[in-house]
């Protein structure tokens, strides 16, 4: 489920030295068009479907895209990360919603199970 970039939410993290996308995406695959200034992936084949790049947008313009052989068009999974959670809205292909939220630690609560 490769990332899709919304082009008009995507501002390619201007102001940021680099942008975030880029900066988590473990195959190094998400980059900045010159000539757009919007993020792609530049090789969907290659992706690892982590969605890393999708949760880390501040903009929400990266959406994971739901694989045809699991929900047609316009099927898309869209994560909102919270403090504490990740609150993940499916939408089907029939423009049903459902919202399941992933409770996820805060980094002091981290250091002190580890």
């Amino acid at each position: 489920m490769p990332p899709y970039v919304i082009p008009d939410k995507c501002d390619g993290c201007q102001g940021e030295q680099e942008p975030l996308c880029e900066l988590v995406c473990p195959g190094n695959l998400m980059v900045i068009q010159e000539h757009t200034g919007k993020a792609v992936c530049r090789d969907v084949g290659d992706c690892w479907d982590c969605m890393t790049c999708t949760k880390s947008c501040p903009r929400q313009a990266i959406q994971t895209r739901i694989q045809y052989q699991l929900a047609f068009v316009p099927g898309k999974l869209v994560p909102v990360v919270g403090p504490h959670s990740v609150t993940w809205t499916l939408i089907d292909c029939h423009g049903h919603v459902e919202r399941f939220i992933m409770r996820t630690l805060a980094g002091d609560e981290e250091e002190e199970e580890m």
